[in-house]
């Protein structure tokens, strides 16, 4: 038997928990934070409730990281949602401060890979062929390596054409460093150049 437990906040809504297992609210909010700023990965949903002794509510969960996420809108931090869940980073405009402790500079992506990646990010899912028609050169294996070894693109399958040759979209992780849930959060063209300057050795 279950019974509906109110938490004590007259903003969230009521949580189905097992009988004689109460959620504890403010003690949830403290292991959410702390399971959030140890992590290296966003944490999904699904993760984040088995951090709970209790069953809970996907909407409830919801709730309690919008608080979350509230009580550091004036901090140097900030609590968001990307493609992989949610996590914890340092607002843009300190990681000039940051990058002090470990100074690296960005990394230079060539124009064959920035157009190849856009590319396959708004026309997806794309074969070589489609690229390089699209291009009106030929695109390197490498270009495709550097993606692929970044994670920002895979192949998904092949197209039933002769040869079978592969196609490509983009994945999560290039969502998640781009800072966005969904591909129709994509930036403009010109915009993307300018997100993803990230410190990588094997830039190409």
């Amino acid at each position: 038997m279950s019974e509906q437990v109110a938490s004590p906040s007259n903003d969230l809504p009521a949580v189905t928990a097992p009988e004689g297992a109460p959620v504890d609210v403010a003690q949830l909010k403290k292991v959410f934070e702390a399971a959030l700023m140890t992590s290296q990965e966003p944490l999904s949903m699904s993760e984040l409730k088995k951090l709970s002794d209790a069953p809970l509510e996907t909407r409830f969960v919801e709730e309690l990281l919008q608080q979350l996420a509230e009580k550091y809108a004036d901090s140097g931090v900030e609590l968001n949602r990307v493609a992989s869940g949610w996590r914890f980073r340092a607002r843009p405009e300190m990681q000039k401060y940051i990058q002090r402790l470990d100074p690296q500079k960005p990394a230079r992506y060539s124009r064959a890979v920035m157009e190849t990646l856009a590319i396959i990010a708004y026309r997806q899912p794309v074969t070589r062929g489609d690229i390089e028609e699209i291009r009106g050169v030929v695109v390197s294996t490498q270009v495709l390596k550097t993606l692929e070894s970044r994670g920002w693109i895979e192949s998904i399958g092949t197209r039933d054409t002769p040869g079978k040759p592969a196609l490509y979209a983009t994945t999560q992780q290039l969502l998640d460093d781009l800072n966005l849930r969904t591909l129709s959060e994509l930036p403009a063209l010109e915009e993307m150049g300018n997100l993803i300057e990230l410190p990588q050795p094997d830039a190409a």
